[in-house]
C-alpha cells in the first residue's frame, strides 16, 4: 500500500507549530482516500488531489489506489477524467460504517463507564480444508469483530456479537457449520476472574502500552493549538491536513487492534480512553484554529459520529 511520511501540524520551517520536535507517521493512501469520502460513500478525485498534495502524495499514488479499490470491489467507477466519481460498492460501505460503528461503540461505553452484562458469547466452528478461503475470511471477521480465540475453531467475546458472526456465516455459506452459545461462566487453566481472563486472551497490557505510546506522542498538541488561538494564529490547510491524518493514522494503528473490551474488564485508569480523548479534543481545537472556514470532508463521518455522542 502506498504510503507518505509527514508531520503533525507543521509550521513553513518543516517543524511542528509552536517550535516543538517534529512527529511523523506514515499515511496509508487507502486512509486519506476514505477520509474524503461524502456520508453515501462517493469519493471525487478532484477533491482528493488537493488534499493529497498537501499530504506530500502525487496523483498517480491516488489514481493507484482508487483502481485497487475498484478491484477489490470496494468502488465502481463512473466517467472519465475530471468527471470521474467513485461509488462505494455495498462491501465497501460495508467496511466504513463498521468503522464508524466501532467509533461509536468506544466513545460510549468511554461515557457510561460500563457496557458488560457478564455474559460471554462463544463462537465455534469446523469448516473442512476445501474450504479454507471461506474458513479463513470467517476466522478474521470474528477478529474484527473483537473475538479472542480460545482453542482451534472456538473464539469468545464479551460483547453481543451473536448476530453479527451469523450473518457472516450465512453470508460464507457456513452457516451450518458454526455454533453459538451464551454462558455467564467461563473458566481458562483453572482462572475464572474476568478482568484477569480478558487481560491473557486479548494481551490487554500490549494493547495499554501501545496506547500509552500514542498519548506520549502527542500529548502537547493541545496545549500548541490552544497557544496557536491564544495568539489568534491560523492553522493552515496544508498543516492542518496531514497532521489531522498523521494523528488519525497514529490512534488507528492502536484502534484497529483494539477489541473494544467493556470497561469493566480493563484496568483503570484505562489508556485507550485517555487516547480518544486526546483525538477529540485535538480534533475540535485544530477544526477551531483551521484558517479556512467550514468543515473538510476529510473525516466528516467520525466528526458527526463524536457529535452524535451525550457528552
Amino acid at each position: 500500500m502506498a504510503e507518505t511520511t509527514v508531520g503533525i501540524a507543521t509550521n513553513g520551517d518543516g517543524g511542528r507549530a509552536g517550535g516543538a520536535p517534529r512527529a511523523t507517521t506514515a499515511i496509508p493512501t487507502r486512509v486519506l482516500v476514505y477520509g474524503m469520502a461524502h456520508e453515501d460513500g462517493l469519493i471525487v478525485p478532484a477533491e482528493v488531489l488537493p488534499v493529497a498534495e498537501a499530504c506530500g502524495q502525487s496523483a498517480d499514488q491516488i489514481r493507484s489506489c482508487l483502481r485497487r479499490m475498484v478491484s477489490e470491489g470496494l468502488l465502481v467507477r463512473t466517467g472519465r477524467g475530471r468527471a470521474a466519481r467513485y461509488e462505494a460498492t455495498e462491501q465497501g460501505l460495508a467496511q466504513a460504517g463498521a468503522l464508524l460503528e466501532r467509533t461509536r461503540l468506544a466513545y460510549a461505553q468511554d461515557a457510561a463507564g460500563r457496557g458488560w452484562d457478564r455474559q460471554w458469547r462463544l463462537v465455534g466452528f469446523a469448516v473442512p480444508e476445501g474450504r479454507r478461503s471461506a474458513r479463513d475470511a470467517f476466522r478474521e471477521r470474528l477478529r474484527v469483530l473483537g473475538g479472542a480465540s480460545l482453542q482451534g475453531g472456538l473464539y469468545v467475546s464479551p460483547h453481543p456479537w451473536l448476530k453479527d458472526a451469523r450473518a457472516e456465516a450465512d453470508r460464507l455459506g457456513l452457516a451450518d457449520q458454526i455454533t453459538t452459545a451464551t454462558t455467564d461462566e467461563l473458566e481458562i487453566g483453572g482462572e475464572r476472574d474476568p478482568r484477569e481472563l480478558a487481560r491473557r486472551l486479548w494481551r490487554v497490557d500490549e494493547l495499554a502500552a501501545r496506547y500509552d505510546d500514542f498519548v506520549t506522542q502527542f500529548a502537547d498538541v493541545p496545549e500548541l493549538l490552544t497557544e496557536m488561538r491564544r495568539r489568534r494564529e491560523r492553522l493552515p490547510d496544508e498543516a492542518f491536513l496531514p497532521g489531522a491524518l498523521s494523528m488519525a493514522v497514529a490512534f488507528g494503528a492502536c484502534f484497529e487492534d483494539d477489541p473494544l473490551l467493556p470497561p469493566e474488564l480493563l484496568p483503570r485508569p484505562w489508556p485507550g480512553r485517555m487516547a480518544r480523548e486526546l483525538l477529540v479534543t485535538s480534533r475540535r481545537l485544530a477544526l477551531a484554529t483551521r484558517a479556512t472556514h467550514g468543515r473538510p470532508a476529510l473525516f466528516r463521518s467520525f466528526d458527526e459520529v463524536i457529535e452524535s455522542l451525550p457528552f
